[in-house]
């Protein structure tokens, strides 16, 4: 397969599908631009902010994007490039960007509440305290692996050799990260306050902050910093912590916006050097990933495995709780729901899209390991700085471009951290939220971000990777409630909510399935010796009251949801 034809194929369909069916969706759904957002409504200069929607568009995408779309797909080519790329593309028009969307409208539509709220409101209040629980204990996961992700890609070794991100000399290439991430805060800080309290053009605005973050990238590589992974995990829980509590447009936001074109740097240096290297030497750019390598390898079946590895290039749980839990209180009008959130999920698409022809020019069998490179991030990072190889840039800019993308990714997942513990805030504050008087010390917003990082941070510590294995379901199952929770609002108010329905289901088996499957492979390890205890036991006992939780959220929001359609049914024949 040639990576030019299939990269152009990818960008049509999306673009087609963002023109009809996310614009049909619209329609259906009852998007009106004449209607107050929450953002208006219940301005508060904290959480409540009206965004220009460019800056909206940077934050929401440099949230959702993490480092999913990358590592997802090249993690599930062993299985071919076909099944991959089909299932992105199916599952980012009709599942993701679906999803997202319909989170971010569902919230404006309650008031800029988060989806647990929603599912309290629409389907009990039961559902939503077991839902909130569950996410808030799947961020904690998030805040733990993402922080740890950042700290070793900011890090370098004792030996002198950096963390994830070997550079072409040794120990420089995590320091620039490190150094051009720390630039961006004041910059982001004060893009925020010039353009939010000063009025300026936000146009001029990007322009000068775009050159100011090149000039960060610049100034990174000529004097990168080099201290130690726990110096730098000390750092970035401090950040996350006052990240967390300042209100958006101060730090979170900007920062997003701004760290966003370093992502469509990336994704636009990608398109280029593919076609530019198959221009220059069409072999460079020819896959050696087979089309299919079969249902089954070695233990891992196409089904559920493949819908649960792609992860945020096709569908993620964590998106809707971003959507309803930042973007729509952000939302200046609701016609943007459309662009910011179907559209931020086609371009992640595509960016899923370019980590596939990553790894399919460089592998053989579609595995990582006969790439001879430790991570998907490698990979994605040398197959990129490789097109441009072939292109015949030299040496030391073919370095650059390695190190920039490092330093992309280490963005995502920054950008990714800062909004999953502000996420696990609102959760936690509204778990312990009290009514009038009997409010909870609990529901502080700093008392609630505390406990958040240091959950998080304490889980960090400890080993997170023993459990690791189970967030793919577990982050994919948060999407079946977010599904059910449009749906059942979508049938109180009467409209079309059938294109919510195979989605729900689809991703409620296979989420089901991965747990089962996880269940059934970590009881045989232990009944043969070859499992732990404090791993695969532990996962064993996590497996249990996550399909218990699943079961009963669809049950209860089952029954709301079928009531609901029989009071429509009614409605109609009356």
């Amino acid at each position: 397969m040639n990576a030019i034809l299939l990269i152009i194929l990818a960008i049509a369909i999306f673009v087609g599908a963002y023109l009809t069916y996310g614009r049909w969706l619209a329609k259906q759904w009852g998007i009106d631009p004449k209607n107050v957002t929450p953002a208006h409504e219940m301005e508060d200069g904290v959480d409540y902010v009206p965004s220009k929607a460019p800056v909206l568009m940077g934050h929401h995408f440099s949230s959702i994007a993490g480092a999913g779309p990358i590592n997802g797909p090249i993690q599930a080519a062993f299985f071919g490039w076909v099944p991959v790329f089909l299932w992105i593309v199916i599952g980012g028009i009709f599942f993701g960007a679906v999803q997202d969307f319909g989170s971010i409208f569902v919230s404006i539509r309650h008031k800029g509440k988060s989806l647990g709220e929603v599912i309290e409101e629409n389907i009990g209040h039961k559902c939503k305290v077991l839902f909130t629980v569950f996410a808030w204990l799947v961020l904690i996961l998030v805040v733990a692996a993402f922080a740890d992700i950042v700290a070793s890609s900011f890090a370098i070794t004792a030996e002198g050799v950096t963390g994830i991100f070997p550079g072409p000399v040794a120990g420089t290439s995590n320091g620039s990260v490190a150094m051009a991430s720390i630039l961006f805060i004041p910059l982001a800080i004060g893009f925020g306050f010039f353009v939010y309290r000063k009025n300026a053009n936000v146009l001029v605005s990007t322009i000068i902050g775009v050159i100011l973050l090149a000039a960060c990238v610049v100034i990174g590589l000529l004097c990168p910093i080099n201290l130690p992974k726990n110096f730098w995990l000390g750092f970035v829980f401090v950040y996350v912590i006052i990240a967390s509590v300042t209100p958006v447009w101060i730090l979170l936001q900007p920062r997003d916006y701004l760290s966003s074109f370093l992502l469509y740097f990336m994704i636009g240096a990608a398109v280029i050097g593919i076609i530019g290297a198959g221009i220059a030497n069409p072999a460079a750019i020819t896959f050696q990933t087979p089309a299919f390598v079969g249902f089954k390898v070695g233990s891992n079946y196409l089904f559920p495995v493949l819908f649960i590895t792609v992860a945020c290039g096709a569908v993620s749980g964590f998106h809707s709780l971003i959507g309803s839990g930042t973007t729509s209180k952000q939302l200046d009008n609701e016609a943007e729901a459309l662009p910011i959130g179907y559209g931020a999920m086609l371009i992640e698409c595509v960016l899923a899209v370019i980590s596939l022809i990553a790894i399919g020019v460089l592998s053989a069998d579609g595995a990582i390991g006969s790439t001879g490179l430790a991570s998907p991030t490698l990979v994605f990072a040398t197959s990129i700085s490789n097109f441009f190889e072939v292109m015949g840039f030299s040496e030391s800019a073919v370095s650059a471009t390695f190190t920039i993308i490092a330093l992309a990714v280490s963005a995502f997942c920054l950008t990714s951290l800062d909004t999953a513990t502000r996420l696990g805030r609102f959760m936690f504050q509204e778990l312990f939220a009290g009514k009038g008087e009997n409010k909870n010390i609990l529901s502080n917003m700093y008392v609630s971000t505390i406990v958040t990082a240091v959950c998080g941070a304490v889980l960090c510590l400890a080993g997170y990777a023993n459990i690791w294995p189970l967030f793919g379901a577990c982050n994919q199952l948060v999407a079946v409630p977010a599904f059910l929770a449009i749906a059942v609002y979508l049938a109180k108010k009467g409209k079309n909510n059938k294109m919510l329905y195979f989605p729900m289901i689809f991703m409620l088996v296979a989420t089901v399935s991965s747990l089962v499957l996880s269940f059934k492979n970590n009881v045989l390890k232990l009944i043969g010796g070859t499992g732990a205890i404090y791993k695969e036991g532990l996962q064993c006992v996590i497996i249990v009251p996550i399909v218990v939780l699943a079961i009963i959220l669809v049950i209860e929001g089952g029954k709301v949801l079928i009531a609901a359609e029989k009071a429509n049914k009614a409605k109609k024949a009356a």
